[in-house]
């Protein structure tokens, strides 16, 4: 089974104040902000190159309240990485495989993330304390 790097998410207090250093070093920020309803979260995108999805990016995870998962990640944490996200190529297939080895899940079934991306989370118990998000498009 393939899997790719698809992108590092950073949680951060505002997107614009945050964005800066990732415009200054010349990274390509993404066509437009977007609202993740069902995760409380507004996410902008930059990459090494003209946005190509298949390039490993940066998201920068803003919060719409405090008591989203990145609003208490930022209350308990800070700012920073939050999570490192994969993109594999059968998204049910993998997590029906770390499942078999004992590999605790967050969801166990895939659910709709940014951009409409079919995404799960696998539990930071199970990698060391890094929270891996997973996704398939």
């Amino acid at each position: 089974m393939k899997i790719y790097l698809d992108h590092i998410g950073i949680a951060c207090n505002d997107l614009e104040s945050s964005s800066g250093f990732w415009r200054l070093i010349g990274l390509v920020e993404g066509d437009k902000d977007e609202t993740v309803t069902n995760q409380g979260v507004i996410t902008r995108f930059f990459s090494t190159t003209s946005n190509d999805k298949k390039q490993p990016r940066i998201e920068l995870l803003e919060p719409t309240g405090e008591n989203t998962p990145i609003g208490k990640f930022l209350k308990n944490r800070g700012p920073g990485v939050q999570q490192i996200c994969f993109r594999v190529d059968d998204l049910e297939k993998m997590i029906q495989y770390l499942t078999a080895n004992e590999i605790q899940m967050i969801d166990q079934e895939p659910r709709i993330g940014a951009h409409g991306n079919r995404i799960a989370f696998v539990h930071p118990k199970s990698t060391g304390g890094v929270l891996v998000e997973l996704t398939q498009y």
